[in-house]
Order: structure tokens, then sequence, then C-alpha cells
């Protein structure tokens, strides 16, 4: 596989993986560049205040990008022609790629490998509440060969597992035996909810 095969399946994996998150029912699902901290920290910060389950795809750039057949900056061509007396894995650094992108426009950004990705920050008028919208504007954006970031959809009505399980407040290991052991009533009660 070369370069640009895996770039292109990583890119589809990760659409993948943020459908799926739409799909299987996430309720805060949200793409970011790590280049654009003006929308991902707040992203952040909403997912983890967030209550159900949240997931954000976040695109970073990785200098292993350069890790390829026919490049001299990969580990496998520097590990051939270095002889130094031991071995050591060394990522060299970087200049970080900043973005100040503006609501509703579509930016180019160049990763340090070379390749260009089409990043559509969404705008102020998208509705992220609209599970179906979000799918089909994701699946729209791609055939156009854009990546969308920001808040692609959110349940504001969300609720955790401990809502839907109805759990205590107290942890577990605090609880006694009384609390722990139902008695015979809710055993019975139980039975008769299988029949």
């Amino acid at each position: 596989m070369n370069h640009a095969e895996f770039r292109r399946a990583t890119d589809f994996f990760n659409s993948l993986l943020v459908g799926l998150a739409l799909q299987l029912g996430a309720s805060f699902v949200a793409r970011s560049f790590s280049g654009d901290k003006a929308q991902l920290v707040p992203l952040i910060k909403a997912a983890l205040n967030h209550k159900g389950a949240a997931f954000i795809d976040c695109i970073s750039p990785c200098v292993q990008f350069n890790n390829h057949a026919g490049s001299t900056k990969s580990f496998d061509y520097v590990r051939e022609h270095n002889e130094a007396v031991n071995r050591m894995d060394v990522i060299t650094p970087r200049d970080p790629i900043h973005l100040d992108q503006k609501p509703g426009t579509v930016e180019l950004v160049t990763q340090h490998d070379g390749q260009v990705l089409a990043l559509h920050k969404l705008s102020e008028h998208y509705d992220p509440t609209d599970r179906a919208a979000a799918i089909a504007f994701l699946h729209q954006r791609h055939a156009l060969g854009e990546i969308v970031t920001g808040l692609l959809y959110v349940d504001p009505q969300g609720g955790d597992l401990h809502d839907a399980l109805e759990t205590v407040d107290v942890p577990l290991n605090a609880l006694g035996d009384a609390e722990l052991t139902p008695g015979p009533d809710a055993l019975e009660a139980l039975n008769a909810s299988f029949r």
C-alpha cells in the first residue's frame, strides 16, 4: 500500500468511526483538527460535561506519515543507514500547523508529508440535533472530498448509563448487606416479570 492509498484508507476509516458513533447512539459526536484549538478545546470541554456517550474524532498530523517506502526520513531508512552504537527511535520535531478557520468555510490544510486535507468547518446555522441530517451531511461532504469539523450531533436530553440502570449515588462497596440483598419479595417480583 503506498502513502496515498494509506491516507485514503485512514480518511475512510475515520469517517466510518464517526458514522458508527452516530449509528450506535452516541449522544455527542464531534470532529476537529488539532491545529484549530479555538474549535477543539470547547468541543473537548463540552464532551466532558455531556451527560451521555461522547465521541470526538481529532484529526492530528503525525510525522510518522513520512514512514513510507522511498522516504529518506522514514524510521526504516534511518535504521538501515545508521552506524550508531545504540538504537533509538526519534521523531523529528515539526512546526505546528495552526488554523484560524471561519465557520461555514472550507480550508485546505497541507500536512507535514505534503498531503492536503479539505476541512469543512460547520456554520453557525448547522443544526446538530438531527442525527439523520448529520449522517446525510457527512456523506454529502465526504463525496466532495471534504472532512467536516465541529459538533456534528448532540442529543441535549441524552442520559448516561447510571440513569438507564437507575443505579444509586453511593459507591457499591460502601453499601451494606441490607441494600445489596433485596430479599425474597424483590426476587419474587423479578421472577414474575420474566413470566
